[in-house]
């Protein structure tokens, strides 16, 4: 099998570092890792590790200072503004610890979003009820179809973050990265987001998570830890 088949991300060299006052703080310092196709892969580490900031570069929501990422082959920071705002939209959805709901709108119209955004003005008025199907279709998958009229604000937190996974699925992206997903949550409402996140990568879907908690991170096919900015190597026995 062709290796760089297997590779669907791959980020080499990242280093990042942000203004504090005069000074600088360096958060990533040189970190190498690759993500296969269809597998589930934690990235961990305590506070402050890096590993929220390295998913955000990985997503191009953040650009590192140096080194590369390469989604699919082509390097995606080198690439024009309109391409890397389509592979945000079409092929990589996300998930966050707050959900990022908008209050104003109903649940179904919140999953939408990625679709209106991705659907020209003029094209709206002929597409949208499929467009709405199609988001009807992904709330059924996560067990929310009937709240689909409800708004974020009548939702249990569980049902919340149920709500920004199937935003993040109405594309059908081929990476989905997840920071925090079960953070905000108790332990029944995290074990349901662990359920869903669990089926759909038994159904092909890539996954990336961040996380702090080993229990949460037991769930993945692999394991990697930042520690002070770089993954650590793993030890022998």
């Amino acid at each position: 099998m062709d290796k760089k088949k297997e590779t669907i991300l791959n980020a080499s060299g990242i280093c990042k570092s942000y203004p504090m006052g005069r000074e600088q703080l360096t958060v990533l310092r040189g970190v190498d890792l690759s993500v296969r196709r269809g597998e589930f892969l934690a990235i961990m580490g305590a506070s402050g590790s890096g590993k929220s900031t390295l998913l955000h570069i990985m997503g191009l929501l953040d650009r590192p200072d140096k080194g590369q990422v390469h989604f699919d082959g082509d390097d995606i920071f080198t690439q024009g503004r309109g391409w890397q705002d389509r592979i945000r939209n079409r092929e990589m959805g996300f998930v966050f610890q707050f959900y990022h709901l908008l209050p104003e709108l109903n649940v179904v119209e919140n999953v939408m979003l990625p679709l209106m955004v991705a659907t020209p003005l003029w094209q709206w008025p002929g597409r949208r009820k499929n467009l709405r199907q199609r988001a009807l279709e992904v709330l059924a998958e996560v067990g929310l179809k009937d709240k689909a009229a409800q708004r974020p604000n009548t939702l249990s937190g569980g049902e919340r973050q149920r709500t920004a996974i199937a935003r993040a699925l109405v594309q059908k992206p081929r990476l989905l990265l997840a920071d925090e997903p079960t953070g905000n949550l108790d332990w029944r409402a995290g074990k349901v987001i662990l359920e869903v996140l669990d089926r759909l990568n038994r159904q092909g879907q890539t996954v990336v998570m961040v996380t702090h908690d080993a229990a949460v991170a037991d769930l993945a096919d692999r394991k990697v830890f930042l520690r002070d900015g770089r993954i650590e190597k793993p030890k022998k026995d």
